[in-house]
């Protein structure tokens, strides 16, 4: 997917091996402005004040992976779409 882009990845974190822990998301949360959060087909996107820790996991409770950081914005989940989207924008 990163292919053909000019994206650049600063930091690769494994969920399975190194999951991020509820004050790593707090931290992060508090670097965006929006957070755009993919479950199944669609993705929605939502102030970064207002995003809970709980609109981030996924069904098991863990938190949704990929988390990708773009600029001021945090997308959790994958939605191909908004990914090709915000790396088009790059």
């Amino acid at each position: 997917m990163l292919d053909g882009t000019k994206a650049r990845i600063a930091t690769t974190r494994l969920a399975k091996t190194d999951p991020m822990s509820e004050k790593d998301v707090r931290a992060l949360l508090k670097e965006v402005d929006e957070v755009v959060i993919a479950k199944g087909k669609a993705a929605r996107a939502v102030p970064a004040r207002d995003a809970t820790l709980d609109d981030l996991r996924g069904p098991t409770g863990n938190f949704r992976a990929p988390m990708a950081r773009i600029g001021r914005r945090l997308l959790v989940g994958f939605h191909e779409e908004t990914l090709r989207k915000e790396l088009a924008g790059r």
